[in-house]
């Protein structure tokens, strides 16, 4: 009996652990043996998604839905148009094979409604928040994302086949305590210029995104970057055209949720806090409403009133456009020409430009897409007597022919449109023009005659307090016309009475230059640690008597560094011009990066985050320099010894003496005077004195390398294979084995991933062809893993080590190392 009693105990105990494990496995699954009654839930694997039952805020219905992270951002629900009224439910898989949600009474309130599936199918909770009915056999018989809610989720697709006319589309709650279909519905449209709507009633559109050009949606501002939020489009072969996105780092979680006032919310989850933040809203004034000006009216949100008519028309109803009624819109003034131009002694119609706008809805495809100027596009329009507009595009043509509806002003972003006006009006325009040039010319002038003689006093006084005044014949030609500083001609840079120091301060603060207070040796002189009398420490940089850089390296920096403002960049505190020419920066105690990364003992300190961080401060630092300051400046002179770096190591760029800096419709100079270090120079400066914005990033990406690897671009000068740190890179790249690259310091380190990204990125900007290059802000998209799919980089200039002359041994061992120079002009630094 005994033994029987075992036997029965141990049959207990096998079934109670089979059943253990089945529950601990199935956490994320439902099946015909295994459902969930209210308030039960199942989990994803990954723990950020939840299936259960819910009761929204003010109600006591009760709904299946899914919730992420937190449960009151509920992404889809199941029954949202037959709530339960109490909490008696199931959510099961049916007889027929289907997911069904029944209440108390097994009646039906929801079904996945798939015919001719097997009964022996089973539910998935997925870790990216997506229900999946799969069939016996493990084939997806149904999925929750072809069935969403109001909430549009990373790998989600809004999709649209026009020849079916099915589509896929989010919409929004009726109100918060109500999850049924409200009023606003977000799709996908138009598979030729596509653009993503928000209807109102199905019927009625109530706010756009602009055209879709590959890269970004035209009509919103905030999507500068080519490749913003992993944003894709694409198109299969049954017609359906489907737009998703997705992140490349995991641990960003957002959502795009359509609420039930009509605002598409981009929404990011904030760890701290433990809740959604909102961080991207489409409407954020009246001019994103769809149509508020009527046709042919532009919204501009800065302006009081908003609406006004475009150039070349008025209201159509005046009375009702003063009382701020604009949804008449504007008719034309002049009637066009077109094909009686000439016949009647009248000349033809031309095109009024407007710039940063989103362009009108009802764009089409014109037949002069594939071409490849922006002059056959207007032709064409112009050609075609009911093209009223046209606009030109990331290589497509677009052309309107009838009313010209939802068109927008922005401050920045946007595109061009061109809009068909008579001859006449042309005429108007040229006269206003002419009329406001003459007269700002008339009062230029005036302001320059009285500035002039103010100027002329207030010198003669401030020269007799020993006011700083620069030597005019030092400073070269090239850099006066090539607008060295950009704030006028270098010989006549006047600073302020804060900016200037006495060789007397400096000279104490650094104990009369004494060596135990050299920090280093750079191409501009000595750098030297002092200590002023109020306790701030700093770093002096004199000019050597036998530098390469003179007055205007030293008028540009004081001149430029002066003017900029940005944690990433390094502080100049003034200058001295007494007895010799010195620079006073704010003291940076971990001296430059290159004694870190370069050193072996001290490379230690760097881990891949610290890296990463330094890397990622550069970036940011270079983009404030392109875009982002009030100067557009080209810094011409990057590398591991002008990063220095503060106490907790963020990086800060340093020595503007070779910066230039760029007018606002400039993208590429030309010098006779090529100056740089050696293998940090792109190879159109070092080869034609051709210099852009891409030339930093060539410069960016070898400093990139060099961080990851810890070797210097100049290390492989006796390398056996003639390959440079460029070459050596890519011929791993190649190979599918660039571990090798990586700092030994960092082996073994659990963010290889993210390490093997960066070289990525960095040979993305050592490519040979500028054009190939990425932009700055792209590649702090590329850092931030924004960007998915980088594209495949081509092969980097410089990779034998013939192209690369070796620099001075200082520049192999010490700390701040000279620079060697590439002159088509001999002249040393």
């Amino acid at each position: 009996m005994a033994f029987i009693n075992y036997i029965s105990l141990f049959s207990t105990l096998i079934i109670f652990c089979f059943q253990c494990l089945y529950f601990s496995t199935a956490i994320d699954t439902i099946n015909s043996s295994h459902f969930i009654k209210d308030p039960e839930t199942i989990t994803s694997n990954d723990g950020a998604f939840t299936l259960g039952f819910f009761s929204p805020e003010n109600s006591a219905n009760r709904y299946v839905g899914i919730w992420y992270m937190s449960k009151s951002t509920v992404i889809w629900v199941a029954n949202r148009d037959q709530p339960l009224k109490d909490s008696s439910g199931s959510f099961t898989i049916s007889n027929d094979g289907n997911l069904v949600v029944l209440n108390g009474q097994k009646h039906v309130m929801w079904s996945s409604n798939v015919s001719n599936i097997s009964t022996n199918s089973s539910s998935k909770l997925s870790d990216f928040g997506k229900l999946d009915l799969l069939d016996s056999t493990g084939n997806k018989a149904w999925e929750s994302f072809q069935h969403p809610t109001d909430t549009l989720m990373p790998n989600m697709r809004l999709s649209n086949n026009e020849r079916t006319g099915e589509k896929v589309g989010i919409t929004a709650w009726k109100n918060p305590s109500d999850p049924s279909r409200g009023n606003f519905t977000t799709t996908i449209e138009r598979e030729t210029i596509p653009e993503v709507f928000i209807w109102n009633e199905e019927t009625h559109p109530y706010w756009r995104s602009g055209p879709w050009n590959g890269r970004v949606f035209t009509g919103i501002p905030d999507m500068k970057s080519s490749y913003l939020n992993g944003f894709s489009l694409n198109a299969q072969e049954d017609g359906t055209f489907y737009l998703s996105y997705a992140y490349a780092n995991e641990s960003v979680l957002k959502l795009f949720a359509l609420n039930w006032e009509g605002k598409l919310q981009q929404k990011l989850w904030d760890y701290e806090e433990k809740e959604w933040q909102v961080e991207w809203e489409a409407q954020v004034s009246e001019c994103d409403v769809y149509g508020k000006c009527g046709a042919f009216g532009i919204c501009y949100s800065e302006r009081s009133p908003i609406c006004s008519c475009l150039e070349g028309f008025e209201p159509s109803n005046r009375e009702e456009w003063n009382r701020q009624n604009w949804t008449n819109g504007c008719l034309r003034r002049k009637a066009l020409q077109c094909g009686n131009a000439n016949q009647n002694g009248s000349e033809a119609d031309g095109f009024l430009n407007l710039q940063k706008v989103k362009v009108p809805d009802f764009a089409e495809q014109s037949l002069a897409s594939s071409l490849s100027s922006e002059e056959m596009c207007r032709s064409q329009c112009l050609a075609n007597c009911t093209c009223v507009a046209y606009s030109y595009d990331s290589e497509k043509c677009m052309t309107w022919s009838g009313n010209l509806i939802d068109t927008q002003q922005f401050s920045s972003a946007g595109i061009d449109l061109g809009i068909r006006v008579a001859s006449s009006e042309l005429d108007k325009e040229r006269n206003n023009k002419a009329i406001i040039t003459i007269s700002v010319i008339a009062g230029l002038v005036i302001l320059v005659i009285g500035a002039y003689f103010l100027w002329e006093n207030f010198a003669r006084k401030r020269k007799r307090k020993g006011f700083l005044l620069f030597n005019r014949g030092e400073a070269s030609a090239e850099n006066i016309s090539g607008s060295l500083i950009g704030v006028g001609d270098p010989s006549q840079v006047e600073l302020q009475d804060s900016l200037l120091f006495d060789t007397e301060t400096l000279v104490i603060a650094t104990n009369n230059f004494h060596f135990s207070n050299k920090l280093g040796q750079g191409g501009f002189g000595p750098v030297y640690k002092g200590k002023l009398q109020d306790g701030r420490e700093i770093a002096v940089k004199k000019l050597s008597s036998v530098s390469g850089q003179g007055l205007v390296e030293f008028t540009n920096e004081v001149t430029l560094i002066s003017k900029l403002q940005h944690r990433n960049l390094v502080r100049l505190l003034g200058c001295c011009r007494e007895d010799e020419k010195m620079l006073i920066y704010e003291f940076m105690p971990n001296t430059s990066l290159d004694s870190f990364i370069f050193d072996p003992p001290e490379n230690k300190f760097l881990n891949w985050r610290k890296r990463f961080t330094i890397i990622e401060g550069i970036a940011r630092g270079l983009l404030y320099l392109h875009r982002d300051s009030r100067l557009r400046i080209i810094h011409r002179d990057l590398k591991a010894s002008n990063i220095l770096l503060d106490e907790e190591l963020n990086p800060k760029i340093s020595d503007f003496g070779l910066a230039r800096i760029f007018g606002g419709h400039e993208d590429q100079a030309n010098t006779k005077r090529v100056v740089g270090t050696y293998g940090y120079m792109s190879p159109e400066y070092a080869m034609q004195g051709l210099f852009s914005e891409k030339s930093d990033v060539f410069s960016f990406g070898v400093l990139l390398l060099e961080i990851v690897s810890g070797r210097r671009i100049s290390s492989f000068y006796k390398n056996e294979e003639s390959l440079s740190l460029l070459g050596f890179a890519w011929k791993l790249w190649n190979e599918n084995n660039i571990v090798p690259l990586i700092d030994e310091g960092m082996h073994g380190s659990d963010q290889e991933k993210d390490i093997l990204r960066c070289v990525h990125i960095g040979l993305l900007c050592v490519q040979e062809s500028a054009r190939d290059r990425p932009a700055m802000a792209v590649v702090i998209s590329m850092l931030n893993s924004e960007i998915i799919n980088l594209p495949q980089p081509k092969q980097p200039a410089f990779i034998i080590k013939e192209n690369i002359l070796p620099l001075s041994s200082e520049e192999h061992h010490g700390s701040f190392s000279n620079n060697g120079v590439s002159v088509t002009e001999i002249q040393g630094r």
